[in-house]
């Protein structure tokens, strides 16, 4: 409204002599021009919060923020203190609430070396950490750890991201898959198959590659940080239990479960196979509960990478 009103009050200054020869007031031309870029970004900026304010991570931190404050006021009384337990190791809590988006390890491990003591974090990346509770676990005799440096090696945020957190890609895409299925194992079987297309491509590129055990080292190749670390067992769990569950009674989510499972398992190292076929065991009798007919059960539980498509034509009539 301020840059309308100014401009407007800008036009009343342009003289024009009616012989080619006037006055343009430079100084407020330019000013409103500069109000003009302003003011769009003000409106990007405004919108962009907006949207942010509306997603439903932060509506939730709102209200739990709010029922903090109430609780703090009814309960002002924080009782007696937390007393360590006889023999374990000190215990380095956060100061606030919220999910561990990313850990600095490099600066972990140099405060650890620093003080010659060896620091177990206790929430896993992609984890919800509760105000007061425990963030890290101090081995060792450290000599002035600074507990500060700990906390600003780690970031807590509303939400998980993916940033660093490839367990929560997986989840996000469980999540669309179990929307799809959230009524009825039929209510959008497709869009489940296409969440699986994707979680097939994910574990494929996973099942060789090795994973880290969670063990940071110093240069003298000192064990400073461990930090909990997933596993192909966790992926395997993560990506296929919950659309299992829901998406049993689907010939299309179940026979493209068992495509994933049956090329994941033809690719995967000997110590990663046991899970595969615990997998496939699970989705047979999941499958077999889901359906009345024996004559069902058998043609949803054959492998097809369109759920059901040019490989249907293959089924036994």
């Amino acid at each position: 409204m301020a840059t309308f009103v100014h401009a407007i009050l800008a036009v009343r200054e342009v003289i024009n002599n009616g012989d080619g020869t006037g006055q343009v007031p430079g100084v407020s031309i330019v000013t409103a021009f500069v109000l003009v870029l302003v003011s769009i970004a003000v409106l990007v900026i405004y919108v962009h919060h907006i949207g942010q304010a509306l997603r439903v991570s932060a509506l939730i931190e709102l209200v739990g923020k709010e029922t903090r404050k109430l609780l703090d006021r009814k309960y002002p009384d924080r009782g007696p203190a937390l007393m360590p337990e006889p023999g374990s190791a000190p215990v380095v809590r956060a100061k606030e609430s919220g999910v561990v988006t990313k850990i600095g390890s490099d600066d972990l491990v140099e405060e650890a070396r620093r003080t010659g003591c060896r620091l177990e974090l206790v929430p896993a990346l992609g984890e919800f950490v509760p105000a007061g509770a425990p963030l890290f676990r101090v081995h060792g005799e450290p000599m002035g750890l600074d507990e500060s440096r700990l906390h600003d090696a780690l970031i807590l945020a509303l939400e998980p991201t993916l940033d660093e957190d490839v367990a929560y890609g997986v989840r996000l895409l469980v999540d669309i898959a179990e929307r799809s299925l959230s009524d009825s194992p039929f209510q959008d079987p497709t869009t489940a198959v296409q969440a699986i297309d994707r979680l097939h491509d994910i574990l494929r590129q996973l099942a060789r590659r090795p994973f880290p055990d969670g063990r940071h080292r110093d240069e003298a190749g000192e064990v400073r940080l461990v930090v909990p670390a997933m596993t192909w067992d966790a992926y395997i769990h993560l990506a296929f239990d919950e659309i299992r569950l829901a998406g049993a009674g689907s010939p299309q989510v179940s026979r493209r479960l068992k495509a994933a499972l049956t090329d994941l398992r033809s690719i995967a190292p000997p110590e990663r196979v046991a899970i595969l076929d615990h997998q496939l065991d699970l989705l047979v009798v999941a499958t077999e509960t889901a359906m009345d007919d024996e004559r069902d059960a058998e043609m949803a539980l054959r492998e097809d990478r369109e759920g059901i498509g040019a490989a249907a034509a293959l089924d036994p009539r």
